[in-house]
C-alpha cells in the first residue's frame, strides 16, 4: 500500500468527520468514556480542547481560526497520549493541512484501542486499510468454528418446513435454521464458541497494531526509495490452543461472511446456511448506526412506522396462529434490525422452540410462543436445553444460587459475571465484604443491578416442565390485592362482553407472571381499558392500589424492556403516569433501579414521546438530565402539534417544557447556552412563546424563564418575543407566585420593553398597565414591600414607566414610591448588587436601546459631545437591521417619540424632592466599585446635562452641591478620552450659571488645558472657551508661551525645514542632514541623525493618511522614510531631475517649486508635468485636492488638481524700480486663505476667502515674514529680524512677541498635532521649542 493511498484513506474519513458534528461529539463522547480513572482529572482539560477545536471549525475568521488550531494543540500535547487526544489531534493537523500528522494520529487510535477504532469511530478506514489484509484470519475463525459445531446432531429437524441435503444445502429460513443449531448446543460448546469469539477479537486487535507500524513504516519512506512488504498476520490465539492448522484457498471471505468491520460473529450462523446468513447480515449492517447508552431494545424505525396507526389498532384479548405471526413479524423485522437485533430475535425463536411441548401439558391455555427480548445472552446458560429434552429433573447450576443453593426467586448479576440471589448477595454485601463471593475480584460498585430477566424467564420455564421439582419459596407470585367491595363491569370494544374487577386481577397475574410476550401485551391493554372505565365513573381508589404495587409496577417495567409494540409502549408509559401522578410510591418504586429510569429516557430518545411525561414525573436530577442529553429529543415534542400524542395526564409539551426549564436552572453554564441556542436556532421559540398562554400555571413560569435565557442569549430575539407574546396570561399569574417567580416575570416583562423602537415599547407598556385580571401597578407597589433589596430597582423601574405612560402628574403615588426605592438603593453601600442594579435601571429609563436591548445612553451623549463617530456607526447599523424599508417618516417619528420620552422621564428624576436623585449618584460615585462608578457617572452625567434642556425650577444648585467638584475631578485625572468628554458635557451645564463659574474657577487653568484637546472636534468644548474668555478681548488672551529648549545646529548650516509628526520633531539642514528629536517629555532630546541628502533639505513633510515622512533637496531627488519607534530609515528615493522647494504630497504625486518658473508635479510612477509655468512661485499650499501657489508679483493662484483649472484669486502687481514684492508665506486654515507679502506700502497680511476668493481682512506687519503656521486660535508669523509674533486669529490683533535671541532671521515653523508646542529654526542653525499652554 503506497503513502498517497493511505493518505487518501484517512484524509477523506477526517473531512467527513469535520463535516458531521453531531457524529464527531458521539466519538468523542465515546472515547471519553474509555479514559482510565488516572485521567480523569484531564478531562475538563480535553473537554475546553474539544471546545476550542469547535470554534475553530465553525468560525469564518482566519486569524482566530489558527489561534484556536494552536491553543486547542498545545492543550493536548501536554497532557499523556490517549484516544481522546489522538482523535482530536488528526482532526486539528487536517485542518492544518498535516494530512501526514493527521494520518499518524488516527492511526494511534487503532494501535492503543483498535477495538473501538474499528467498531465505533473510523470502520470506515478500517475495511479501506486493514481488513483487506485479514482475510486469513477470517478464513481461520470459520473452519474453527466448523468444528466445533460439527459434533452437534443434525437430524431433529421435523418442525422445518425445507429439507437440507449433507453436503450442498441453501437455508431458506435463517432463523429457524440458527434455532435448530442453538437447541441441540450443551454448555461446553456454548463456552468453545464464546472463547474462540474473544480469541477471535484479540487477533484482530493485535493485527491492527501490527500493521499501524507497516503503514507508518510507509509514510516515512517519502522517497518510495525502497520497497516495503506487507506483515505477516499474526494468528497467536490458535497457536496458544496447540493446534496450528488453518488452509487457504486465496479467495476472499468477506462478503461470503458478512465480515463488515470485522465483527463476524459465526456463533449465530448455521454451520449448512453460511453463505445465505452471511449475506442476510451484510444487508442489514448500518455504518452509520452508533449505540445508545441503553440496548437498543425499541428499534426507533418501529417507533416511527407505528406511531401512525398506533390509535386505530386494537389487539384482540385471543391470540391464534401465533407462531406463524410470529415468524411474519421476525421477517419483517429482519430488513432492518441491527445484528445485536437479529440475535435477540433467535433467542427468541429459541425459547418458543423449547415451549412447544408444553401444548400437551396445559390444554386450558391457548397455545402462545414464549419472546424473550434481550440484548445479551449468556452461553452458559446453554446447558438447560438438555436437561428438559432429557426428561431430568434436576436444576441446572445455573438455575441454583452459589450462596442460598436454592433456584433463584430474583436473580442478579454481578460486574464480575457472577449471579447470586438479591437478598444473599445483599446481606453479604451490608455485612461489610466489598468483593464478589466466589471470584473473590473487588467490586466497583456495591449497587446491586436490576434482575436478571432473561434468567429469571429461563428459570420459570424449566419449573413449568419440572413443577415437582420447584422449591416453595419460589412459588408463582401471588398479589396483595384485598377484594373490592363495588361493583365494576368492563365493556370490551373488541367482542363486546362484559367483565368484572376478577378479569381485572387476571390480567394483573398475567402481567406479572406470564412467560408469553403477547398475553402480557394484551394484559395491558385490558388494564388500559379497565382504567379508563374506572376513571370515567370516578372511582379510582380501590383499581388504584392494586395497580400500584411494586410486583405490578416491575411487570410494566419489564413491558417497557420487552415490547417493540409501539401501541403496547405508549400505553404502559401512560398507566404509569396515571398511577405515578397519583401516587408518590409509584414513583419511588421506579426510581429505586437506575436502569428502569434508564430504560423510559432511552425509549424517549428513540421517539416515544409519550415517554417525555413519565421522565418529568421520576422527578429526575438536574445533572442528571445534562448528563444523558435530552435537549433535541425534548425540543422536537415542544415543536410537535398536541394532537399528535396520546392524550397523557400531563401534556407532553408541557412535560418538555417544565424539563427544559430545569436543564435551564443548572449551573452548568455550557449545558444552558446548549439548550438556548438550539432553541433559538431550531425555531422553537414560538412553541415556547404559547406556552405562556398554558392552562398550567407551572408550564407559563418555566417559559418566562425559559424566554428570558433567551433574551440574555440573544438579545435581538426579545423582538420575536414582544411581537408574538400574549402577556395577559403572564399578568394573570404575577399576582399569585412567589417572590422567586414572581421576580422573573417582573424581569422578564423589563426585558420586553428594551426595544430599539420607541413606540414599540410604549404600546408593551400600555398592555402590562391595562391587560391582567387585577392592577398591575398596585401589584407591582405591594411587591416594593416585600421584595428582596437587589430586586427592588427593577421593580421600581417597571412601576415608573407604566406611571409615565401619562403625563407627569403633581402627585403620585406609585411615581414617588419608585422613585424612593431608586435613591435609597443607590444610597445602599452595604449592597452593590443593589447600587448596580439601581443606576442600570436609570440608564434604561432614558429609552434608547440597541436592537440587543442594550442602553444607547452612553453613545448618545458622545454624540452631544462631538464625539459622535460611534454613535453614528451604532444608530446606521440599527437603521439598517431594524428600519429597513421604512420610510424617513417613520425614522423621525421614533426619534421624536424618543426625546419626549427621554424628556418627560428625566424631569421626574430630578423633580423629585427637589434633587433628591443627585445626591444618591453621590454616594454610588463614591463606591469603591468601578462598575458603579462608571453606571452613576453616566447617569448622573445625563441628568445633569438634560437641565439644560428643561425648564429652570431651581434645581441645578442641587445638582452643582452634589455633583460639579466630583466632575471637575474626572475632568482633570481621567485617562479615557470618552470618560473626559463627558465630565465636559457635565461641566457645561454649570457655566453659566455665576455660582457654577465661582466654583470652577480655582480649577480653571486646568480645565482650559483640558479643553484645548477637544477644541477640534467639539463644539462643547469651543462654547465653553467661549464663555471663559468673555471679559477679554478674545480667546487667544487665555494662553501663554514658554520657552522649552534650544538646540544650537550651526555646524550643519541653516535649518531649512521643520515638520512635527508621531510625537518627534524633524529638522532639515543646509548641509543635507535629517536630525530627529523628542517631541514629548524632554523636547528636543536628539534620537538620530542622518545624512542622504548630498545638498540642502529644502522640505520635510508628511503624507495626512499614512505613516511615511518626505523630503526634498537641492540634490533633486525626493525621499521617502518610514518612521519607527525611535528612527527613521529611507525607504524609496525619487529622481525628480530638478531642484526640489516647498515640497507638497498628496496620494501618488508630489508638488514642489523648481529652480525655474512654475510649479512641478511628479508622479510616483516617474512621470512628470509643469503647472503654472507662466509665474515664478515663492511658496505653495495643498488643501483638499486645491494647490494655492504665492508668486513673486504678488500674486496667488488656486489650481485644481483634478481638472487642472486654474483660478486667480490676487492678480500682483508689476515691479517697481526693479524691486520685486513677493509673497513669502501662504497658509489655508479653516477656509480661509492667509498669506504674508511684501508691498510697496509695506509688509501686509491678507486674508482671502478660499470659496469666493474675496478679500475679508488686511492687515499691516511691522516685521517682513519668513514663515507662518496657524493654530486654532492665533496665527504665529515668523520675520527676519529673530523674532516670532503671535496674532489672534479672530481679531487679528498682535497679542505677544516671542524673542528667539538672535537677529537671524525665521527660516521654518512647525506647530505639533495637539499644538501643545512651537518648533523655530533659524538661519544660524538653531532650533528652539515653545511650549502653549
Amino acid at each position: 500500500m503506497s503513502t498517497t493511498t493511505i493518505l487518501h484513506h484517512t484524509t477523506t474519513f477526517l473531512h467527513q468527520t469535520l463535516s458531521q458534528p453531531d457524529h464527531r461529539h458521539r466519538i468523542f463522547t465515546l472515547l471519553l468514556t474509555t479514559l482510565p480513572p488516572p485521567l480523569h482529572p484531564i478531562i475538563t482539560h480535553l473537554n475546553l480542547a474539544q471546545q476550542t477545536l469547535e470554534n475553530a471549525i465553525t468560525t469564518t475568521n482566519s486569524s482566530l481560526k489558527s489561534s484556536s488550531l494552536r491553543l486547542s494543540e498545545t492543550l493536548l500535547l501536554s497532557h499523556p497520549k490517549n484516544p481522546v487526544t489522538s482523535f482530536l489531534l488528526s482532526l486539528i493537523y487536517t485542518l492544518c493541512d498535516k494530512h501526514v500528522e493527521a494520518c499518524i494520529s488516527l492511526l494511534e487510535l487503532f494501535e492503543t484501542h483498535p477495538s473501538i477504532a474499528r467498531t465505533e469511530v473510523a470502520p470506515q478506514v478500517f475495511e479501506e486499510m486493514f481488513l483487506v489484509h485479514f482475510v486469513p484470519v477470517l478464513e481461520w475463525y470459520n473452519e474453527k468454528r466448523l468444528r466445533i459445531v460439527s459434533s452437534l446432531n443434525s437430524n431433529d429437524n421435523d418442525d422445518d418446513d425445507n429439507d437440507e441435503s449433507e453436503e450442498n444445502s441453501v437455508v431458506v429460513d435463517s432463523g429457524v435454521s440458527c434455532v435448530n443449531l442453538l437447541s441441540k448446543m450443551n454448555g461446553d460448546q456454548a463456552l468453545e464458541l464464546k472463547e474462540l469469539e474473544r480469541d477471535y477479537e484479540e487477533v484482530l486487535d493485535e493485527n491492527c497494531r501490527v500493521f499501524v507500524e507497516y503503514f507508518k513504516e510507509v509514510l516515512e519512506n517519502k522517497d518510495g526509495d525502497r520497497v516495503i512488504d506487507p506483515p505477516d498476520v499474526v494468528l497467536e490465539a490458535v497457536r496458544k490452543g496447540g493446534n496450528d492448522e488453518y488452509s487457504r484457498d486465496g479467495k476472499s471471505l468477506s462478503a461470503e461472511f458478512g465480515s463488515e468491520n470485522g465483527r463476524y460473529n459465526p456463533i449465530w450462523t448455521d454451520h449448512k446456511g453460511e453463505k445465505s446468513i452471511g449475506i442476510q447480515i451484510k444487508k442489514t449492517k448500518d455504518l452509520s448506526r452508533f449505540p445508545s447508552f441503553f440496548p437498543e431494545r425499541v428499534s426507533p424505525r418501529v417507533l416511527t412506522n407505528e406511531r401512525s396507526s398506533s390509535r386505530s389498532i386494537k389487539p384482540s384479548p385471543n391470540n391464534k396462529d401465533s407462531e406463524s405471526e410470529l415468524e411474519d413479524n421476525f421477517r419483517s423485522m429482519s430488513s432492518f434490525e441491527s445484528d445485536a437485533e437479529l440475535e435477540e430475535k433467535i433467542v427468541e425463536i429459541t425459547s418458543l422452540d423449547t415451549k412447544k411441548t408444553l401444548s400437551q401439558k396445559q390444554k386450558q391455555k391457548q397455545k402462545q410462543p414464549i419472546i424473550i427480548e434481550s440484548s445479551s445472552f449468556d452461553p452458559f446458560m446453554g446447558d438447560y436445553n438438555n436437561p428438559m429434552n432429557e426428561g431430568k429433573h434436576t436444576p441446572p447450576k445455573d438455575f441454583v444460587c452459589p450462596i442460598t443453593t436454592h433456584i433463584f426467586s430474583d436473580p442478579v448479576t454481578l460486574e464480575t459475571g457472577q449471579t447470586y440471589e438479591r437478598k444473599a448477595i445483599q446481606q453479604w454485601l451490608e455485612r461489610g465484604n466489598s468483593t464478589c463471593p466466589i471470584t473473590r475480584q473487588k467490586l466497583h460498585s456495591t449497587q446491586l443491578p436490576k434482575t436478571n430477566y432473561i434468567l429469571k424467564h429461563l428459570i420459570a420455564s424449566w419449573q413449568e416442565l419440572n413443577p415437582t421439582n420447584s422449591n416453595q419459596e419460589n412459588d408463582p407470585l401471588e398479589l396483595d390485592t384485598p377484594p373490592l367491595t363495588l361493583t365494576l363491569t368492563l365493556t370490551s370494544p373488541d367482542d363486546g362482553t362484559v367483565g368484572t374487577v376478577n378479569e381485572l386481577r387476571v390480567a394483573i397475574t398475567k402481567l406479572c407472571t406470564s412467560e408469553v410476550l403477547k398475553e402480557a401485551e394484551t394484559a395491558v391493554f385490558t388494564i388500559e381499558n379497565f382504567w379508563q372505565d374506572v376513571t370515567d365513573s370516578g372511582l379510582v381508589g380501590e383499581v388504584q392500589n392494586m395497580l400500584s404495587q411494586p410486583p405490578v409496577i416491575n411487570g410494566f417495567m419489564e413491558i417497557l424492556f420487552s415490547s417493540i409494540n409501539t401501541r403496547v409502549l405508549i400505553s404502559t408509559v401512560f398507566l404509569l403516569c396515571e398511577l405515578g401522578s397519583r401516587n408518590e410510591d409509584v414513583i419511588s418504586t421506579l426510581t429505586r433501579v437506575d436502569s428502569d429510569v434508564e430504560c423510559v429516557i432511552a425509549l424517549f430518545q428513540k421517539g416515544l414521546f409519550e415517554a417525555v411525561v413519565l421522565i418529568y414525573l421520576l422527578k429526575p436530577s438536574i445533572a442528571m438530565l445534562v448528563q444523558v442529553e435530552l435537549v433535541d429529543s425534548l425540543l422536537s415534542v415542544v415543536n410537535k402539534n398536541e394532537n399528535e400524542f396520546f392524550k397523557m395526564c400531563v401534556k407532553p409539551k408541557t412535560a418538555a417544557v417544565l424539563l427544559l426549564g430545569q436543564i435551564v436552572s443548572s449551573v452548568d453554564d455550557g449545558a444552558v447556552f446548549e439548550v438556548v441556542r438550539r432553541v433559538i436556532s431550531g425555531k422553537v421559540i414560538e412553541c415556547v412563546i404559547s406556552s405562556l398562554e398554558s392552562e398550567w400555571t407551572e408550564e407559563r413560569f418555566t417559559a418566562v424563564r425559559l424566554l428570558s435565557k433567551c433574551i440574555q442569549e440573544d438579545g435581538k430575539c426579545r423582538n420575536i418575543i414582544a411581537d408574538k407574546a400574549e402577556l395577559a396570561p403572564v399578568l394573570e399569574i404575577l399576582v399569585g407566585a412567589n417572590d422567586e417567580d414572581r421576580f422573573e416575570i417582573v424581569q422578564f416583562l423589563s426585558e420586553l420593553v428594551k426595544l430599539n423602537r420607541r413606540t414599540f415599547n410604549n404600546q408593551i407598556l400600555h398592555i402590562i398597565k391595562d391587560e391582567g385580571t387585577f392592577s398591575t401597578m398596585h401589584t407591582l407597589l405591594a411587591y416594593l414591600q416585600t421584595a428582596e433589596t437587589e430586586q427592588l430597582p427593577v421593580v421600581a423601574g417597571l412601576l415608573l414607566q407604566l406611571d409615565l405612560l401619562a403625563e407627569p402628574r403633581k402627585m403620585s403615588i406609585y411615581r414617588e414610591e419608585a422613585i424612593d426605592t431608586l435613591i435609597s438603593c443607590l444610597k445602599n453601600s452595604d449592597s452593590p448588587s443593589a447600587q448596580i442594579a439601581a443606576a442600570e435601571t436609570i440608564l434604561a429609563l432614558q429609552g434608547r436601546f440597541s436592537s440587543f436591548g442594550k442602553p444607547l445612553i452612553r453613545a448618545y451623549l458622545l454624540k452631544n459631545v462631538g464625539l459622535d463617530k460611534s454613535y453614528r456607526s451604532t444608530m446606521r447599523k440599527e437603521q439598517l437591521s431594524a428600519l429597513s424599508g421604512e420610510i424617513q417618516e417613520t425614522m423621525e417619528e421614533e426619534e421624536k417619540a424618543a426625546e419626549e420620552w427621554e424628556r418627560k422621564t428625566a424631569f421626574v428624576l430630578v423633580s423629585h424632592e427637589f434633587g433628591l436623585i443627585f445626591e444618591g449618584l453621590s454616594e454610588g460615585l463614591k463606591s469603591n466599585y468601578a462598575e458603579i462608578c462608571c453606571a452613576c457617572f453616566v447617569c448622573a452625567t445625563w441628568l445633569v446635562h438634560m437641565l439644560t434642556l428643561l425648564p429652570d425650577t431651581g434645581i441645578k444648585g442641587a445638582a452643582r452641591i452634589c455633583l460639579l467638584n466630583r466632575f471637575v475631578s474626572i475632568f482633570k485625572s481621567a485617562k479615557d478620552t470618552e470618560d473626559k468628554a463627558l465630565s465636559m458635557l457635565a461641566l457645561r451645564s454649570f457655566i453659566h450659571d455665576p455660582d457654577g463659574l465661582r466654583d470652577i474657577g480655582p480649577h480653571m487653568k486646568d480645565i482650559l488645558k483640558g479643553l484645548r484637546e477637544f477644541k477640534r472636534s467639539s463644539t462643547v468644548a469651543f462654547e465653553m472657551l467661549k464663555v471663559f474668555s468673555e471679559g477679554t478681548e478674545s480667546s487667544a488672551d487665555l494662553w501663554s508661551h514658554k520657552e522649552l529648549a534650544q538646540q544650537d545646529c550651526s555646524i550643519n548650516g541653516e535649518v531649512s525645514s521643520i515638520v512635527c509628526f508621531k510625537d518627534k520633531i524633524f529638522t532639515g539642514h543646509s548641509d543635507g542632514m535629517i536630525k530627529v528629536w523628542t517631541g514629548k517629555g524632554s523636547v528636543l532630546h536628539l534620537l538620530q541623525e542622518i545624512r542622504e541628502h548630498s545638498k540642502t533639505v529644502t522640505s520635510l513633510t508628511v503624507l495626512q493618511s499614512g505613516d511615511t515622512l518626505y523630503s526634498g533637496s537641492h540634490d533633486k531627488t525626493v525621499r521617502g522614510w518610514s518612521v519607527n519607534k525611535e528612527m527613521i530609515q529611507c525607504e524609496q528615493v525619487y529622481d525628480v531631475k530638478d531642484h526640489v522647494n516647498n515640497l507638497l504630497v498628496a496620494n501618488s504625486i508630489s508638488c514642489f517649486i523648481p529652480q525655474g518658473a512654475g510649479i512641478k508635479i511628479h508622479s510616483w510612477s516617474g512621470t512628470s508635468k509643469l503647472l503654472n509655468p507662466s509665474k515664478y512661485v515663492k511658496c505653495l499650499a495643498l488643501v483638499h485636492g486645491r494647490l494655492y501657489s504665492g508668486c513673486h508679483d504678488n500674486s496667488i493662484q488656486e489650481i485644481d488638481l483634478a481638472t487642472g483649472t486654474l483660478s486667480s484669486i490676487h492678480s500682483g502687481s508689476r515691479k517697481l524700480l526693479g524691486k520685486s514684492t513677493p509673497v513669502h508665506a501662504l497658509k489655508v486654515h479653516d477656509g480661509l486663505i492667509y498669506s504674508a507679502s511684501s508691498s510697496v506700502e509695506g509688509t501686509a497680511l491678507k486674508v482671502w476667502n478660499a470659496s469666493n476668493h474675496t478679500l475679508t481682512h488686511s492687515v499691516s506687519l511691522a516685521s517682513e515674514v519668513r514663515a507662518m503656521v496657524i493654530s486654532s486660535d492665533m496665527i504665529y508669523m515668523g520675520c527676519k529680524g529673530g523674532i516670532v509674533e503671535v496674532w489672534c486669529k479672530k481679531k487679528l490683533s498682535r497679542k505677544e512677541v516671542l524673542q528667539i535671541g538672535t537677529n537671524s532671521k525665521v527660516t521654518c515653523m512647525a506647530l505639533d498635532t495637539n499644538e501643545d508646542y512651537l518648533v523655530v529654526g533659524t538661519s544660524d542653525g538653531r532650533v528652539q521649542a515653545w511650549g502653549v499652554s
